[in-house]
């Protein structure tokens, strides 16, 4: 076990964002260091396959965020815990997240997913046709930033022309999952994200009222009207849902296409030979789960003794699982800092494990995969145009630009 002193400095040099391009080789020397314990901040870091694995199975690990000591040593002090109010289902715990999200599943169906699928690729060509016309392509500006949000929009029935009102409130919440708190003891921008949050449930607010006079096609609507055994969503609880789409459809999505696309193309064989059968999209796409999750860590909380990894937790006490570093875990996976599709077996937690997994996943995939298939066809001979500029998120980690040459 690393030297709380050790692990501090470990932890913070993670948050550097000097780092941010390439996080990996600190998070194998975290791994490598064996599991964190920091007493002051009543965390546990686990980077290995195994722990990460074991912490999301255990029946007493939680993600409601108000179980934990530190979160009741500041309800103690009068500090507000839910500034924004309800939480969306990631951070409830059965019954409510299983309440939750059966009501909410009923609305996000696969049904509903596979029937966007010709749109999704109508979306694409689109873009792509603005690409070749202009002759110039910056990934996330020109595809992987504009498609995610135009399926959300279109999913939740947010309308198109607000997108750039909510897109700057979503990157600036998409950081507040950074753990500033847990690894420092300091929060940073907590005021710029309150606002934003606060803003961003007004809007969701006014548009869930439109919704209700006049119901449409949408996922607000079939909130609003679905039902099971008497149940329903309260406002609140719409609300809340419909921020969490909002933000955990957009923002992760938008990184895994762009890490899907940068590594191809630092990998050109692979870039080849998906422009040659879309039916390898896929596995590139597990691919770019392990070895560059668009998710790279997540928390949860004891919520009763634990022993995870023969390491004692007591209840209350936060736990930071580094899937980034867990995926590369050579007990695991062979070569793991290789980018390779072909492997036999790909093994990731990008999309969580048991009743938290990704309610999303299945349209993640779908815009993937049409994604790189139609942009690796379109341009057989694009190139890497300059290296990759990260956003300073540390949990969503993604980039701000990726420029390419068409060739």
């Amino acid at each position: 076990m690393t030297a709380p002193a050790q692990s501090q400095a470990l932890l913070v040099e993670l948050l550097d964002p000097a780092n941010r391009a390439n996080p990996y080789p600190v998070y194998a020397r975290i791994r490598e260091s064996g599991p964190m314990q920091l007493p002051d901040n009543d965390l546990h870091v686990f980077a290995t396959f195994a722990e990460c694995d074991e912490v999301l199975r255990h029946p007493d690990s939680c993600s409601d965020r108000t179980k934990s000591t530190m979160a009741q040593r500041a309800l103690a002090a009068g500090q507000q815990l839910r500034p924004f109010g309800t939480p969306g289902f990631l951070f409830l715990d059965p019954p409510d997240h299983t309440r939750l999200r059966r009501l909410v599943s009923k609305a996000f169906s696969p049904k509903v997913v596979k029937a966007l699928e010709a749109d999704i690729a109508a979306m694409v060509d689109g873009l792509l046709d603005k690409v070749a016309a202009t002759g110039e392509f910056e990934v996330i500006e020109d595809l992987a930033y504009p498609l995610p949000v135009a399926v959300i929009c279109r999913l939740l029935g947010v309308p198109i022309e607000d997108e750039p009102k909510f897109s700057s409130a979503s990157a600036l919440l998409a950081q507040g999952l950074d753990p500033f708190i847990a690894f420092t003891g300091q929060a940073q921008g907590f005021e710029e994200r309150l606002e934003a949050g606060l803003w961003l449930r007004g809007y969701l607010r006014e548009l869930l009222e439109k919704r209700r006079a006049h119901p449409a096609e949408d996922l607000i609507s079939g909130l609003i009207a679905v039902e099971e055994s008497g149940d329903q969503l309260t406002e609140d609880e719409i609300v809340a849902t419909c921020n969490l789409l909002l933000i955990a459809g957009h923002e992760t999505t938008v990184n895994l296409i762009a890490n899907a696309i940068l590594a191809l193309l630092r990998h050109r064989q692979h870039w080849t030979a998906l422009a040659g059968d879309a039916e390898l999209a896929p596995a590139i796409i597990e691919e770019t789960l392990r070895y560059d999750p668009p998710v790279q860590l997540a928390g949860r909380i004891a919520g009763a003794d634990m022993t995870i990894g023969g390491i004692d937790i007591p209840k209350g006490d936060n736990m930071m699982l580094l899937f980034a570093a867990a995926h590369r875990d050579p007990l695991v996976t062979d070569r793991p800092d290789d980018f390779d599709p072909t492997r036999d077996t790909v093994r990731h937690m990008a999309f969580g494990k048991g009743p938290h997994f990704c309610l999303g996943a299945p349209l993640a995939r779908l815009e993937t995969a049409v994604a790189l298939s139609a942009v690796t066809k379109r341009f057989p001979n694009a190139q890497l145009a300059g290296e990759p500029v990260y956003k300073p998120n540390v949990t969503l980690r993604g980039m701000d630009s990726l420029p390419v040459a068409l060739g």
